[in-house]
């Protein structure tokens, strides 16, 4: 027998290294698959690390006092949120870090819609990547999300997604055409925003437009 007879008598299928490499490939141990709340547990020791002064120096998401029945306010201003030119990605680790101390008790958020434009809308794929990694208690203790100065972006976004993605939240959200609605909820001297939000709804609303009376919601 010649040494390239040899040769090709050989098993080839039997090799060790592909058995090996097969079986690494093919089989995913149980410890290597990341349940929902030890990714958010991972995200939120990032948050409490992490260089996040990128998102934070922006100045669009905040706390802003408390509503009449004591709960924290959070506001977001849409006009300062630059979408398509921030890390997501950091921006989601900021939104846990403020947000977690926060969410264990109830809260309300304030979302200013005032001159945003396109270059201000986060994907559809964002906004449901970030419901996804939010555990249950921020939905569960978020009590009421204010939309002011709405446009018929926002309305067909918040259709959609209280429909199709969070129907428990619908009954919470609420659609006001100016600031000083908010004030039922939120008494003035609680609520700090940006002057270019103040002047806007002056100008679109004129001056004591809406007598506030109290409310629980």
């Amino acid at each position: 027998m010649t040494m390239l007879e040899g040769m090709t008598s050989i098993d080839l299928g039997s090799s060790p290294m592909q058995e090996t490499t097969r079986d690494i490939g093919d089989v995913l141990p149980d410890e290597l698959i990341e349940t929902p709340e030890e990714r958010y547990e991972r995200l939120l020791r990032r948050a409490q690390v992490e260089d996040l002064t990128e998102v934070s120096g922006i100045g669009c998401l905040y706390q802003s006092g408390v509503d009449r029945l004591g709960r924290p306010v959070i506001v977001f201003c849409g006009k300062w949120f630059p979408a398509q030119n921030l890390d997501l990605e950091k921006a989601l680790l900021y939104l846990i870090k403020l947000l977690d101390p926060i969410v264990k008790g109830d809260y309300v958020i304030a979302y200013f819609h005032t001159l945003t434009s396109t270059s201000n809308y986060p994907s559809l794929h964002w906004l449901r990547e970030v419901y996804s990694v939010l555990p249950y208690k921020y939905k569960k203790n978020l009590k009421a999300f204010y939309i002011v100065h709405p446009t018929f972006w926002t309305k067909m976004m918040t259709w959609w997604f209280t429909t199709f993605m969070a129907p428990a939240i619908k009954a919470k959200v609420h659609s006001l055409p100016g600031v000083e609605h908010l004030y039922s909820a939120i008494t003035k001297d609680q609520l700090e925003i940006p002057a270019y939000i103040t002047e806007y709804d002056m100008a679109t609303n004129g001056l004591h437009y809406f007598n506030p009376v109290p409310t629980a919601s």
